[in-house]
């Protein structure tokens, strides 16, 4: 597509943040899109190229919010997962953006379930694992082409993991005080730090810089998420005193219990990041695990996202999560809210992503029927304006970046 400007017109179209159109119309325009609404309302440039989607349905890109894509790459084996920087159990100064692999085959899964952004996340080995990064699912030369926000959030984990890990090289932390001992000394050792650099520039004193530090002083100060790795109640009611002792903007990742303090986490207006649910119970933590686990999450007024925790469930399978839980339960519009709106708010990326609005990216998907309908397909797929997929004669076409910047 050669035009700056393009406008899919005549579709279903599900802004998700408003109501449906029916004979929609979305124009973008250099990348960003300029209008959204029926076909009586936006004006199609002459110069614009037309995308006919008669028939079909037309949303916004899906957000993946917690996914290991580019640093466990599909089928590369242990040369390919890059995911846990297991050797400390503080490794708040790692950023996912310095391990990721932009052809492992997991983005181009990512395209054809209508996958346009990913925070990625190192691993949940360590009590404190590092930096994440919101990238788009394809269209750079190199991965920092494909960025949308470079630090999102700190990744963290609660419950069997660190235990696991550490237990089993016979040092802390190897129980549950442990890991909430690391974390709660890190906090404080972040304090101190912060205190000292405000010392030193008020006395134009040289400092020495602590990048792990740094970064958990940024979460000290709301810049930075922390993405809580947690599935039992009691280690989500853990996640919640250790955010009130530091005051840090706090996100559940899979609670899978969280269920069972819905209310609590409604009250305090924790999001859940859920899943992924296409998995068994092959840990204590997950023996209580159930699609259904979601609906009642929603019902209780706790905001929600959907993971696949890839490689753990395909990317592409996100949104096949989301049919499931609506047939277990959860209300479809929520289920759509849960791919997009919510997770591009609980990670303050809804200045870039998540819905079809003007001033967002031109992240465009066209279906063939209703995303929520497992039959459905994702047939065309913008990033930034540019067509990057297109499912046509039984086969997927990837528009590959050699041709993109040839």
């Amino acid at each position: 597509m050669t035009s700056t400007t393009f406008a899919i017109v005549n579709g279903y179209v599900v802004p998700v943040s408003q109501e449906p159109i029916e004979n929609g119309v979305v124009l973008v325009r250099d990348g960003v899109i300029e209008a959204v609404g029926g076909a009586d309302d936006v004006r199609v440039p002459d110069d614009a190229t037309v995308v006919d989607a008669a028939g079909k349905w037309v949303l916004p890109g899906f957000i993946e919010s917690h996914g290991h894509v580019g640093i466990h790459e599909e089928a590369n084996g242990p040369a390919g997962d890059d995911t846990n920087e297991m050797t400390t159990p503080n490794t708040a100064a790692v950023r996912a953006i310095d391990a990721i692999n932009i052809d492992d085959e997991g983005f181009r899964d990512a395209l054809s379930g209508g996958v346009t952004s990913v925070v990625v996340k190192p691993g949940s080995g360590n009590p404190i694992g590092g930096q994440t990064v919101a990238i788009k699912t394809w269209g750079g030369r190199t991965i920092d082409e494909q960025v949308i926000r470079e630090a999102v959030s700190v990744k963290s984990a609660l419950g069997e993991n660190p235990k696991r890990v550490y237990g089993g090289k016979n040092q802390t932390p190897s129980t549950r005080l442990g890991v909430a001992m690391i974390i709660r000394e890190a906090f404080v050792a972040a304090q101190n730090y912060r205190t000292q650099r405000q010392h030193a520039q008020v006395e134009g004193k040289p400092f020495d810089r602590d990048l792990a530090k740094e970064t958990l002083v940024r979460v000290l100060e709301g810049e930075l998420a922390w993405d809580q790795h947690t599935h039992r109640h009691d280690d989500i009611a853990t996640a919640l005193r250790l955010a009130d002792e530091f005051g840090y903007r706090l996100v559940v990742n899979h609670g899978t219990e969280a269920h069972k303090i819905a209310d609590v986490l409604a009250e305090r207006d924790i999001p859940v990041i859920f899943g992924p649910m296409f998995t068994s119970r092959s840990k204590v933590e997950l023996r209580d695990r159930a699609i259904a686990n979601l609906a009642t999450l929603a019902a209780a007024g706790v905001r929600v996202a959907i993971t696949t925790d890839h490689p753990v469930v395909p990317i592409n399978f996100l949104v096949y999560q989301a049919a499931l839980a609506v047939k277990d339960g959860l209300p479809r519009q929520t289920a759509l809210e849960a791919l997009t709106v919510n997770p591009a708010a609980f990670l303050r990326l809804d200045d870039r992503v998540g819905s079809l609005t003007p001033g967002l990216d031109g992240d465009v998907v066209v279906w063939s029927g209703d995303p929520l309908d497992v039959n459905s397909r994702a047939e065309r797929v913008f990033i930034g304006g540019s067509e990057v997929y297109r499912w046509e004669d039984g086969a997927a076409r990837i528009v590959e970046r050699s041709e993109r910047f040839a």
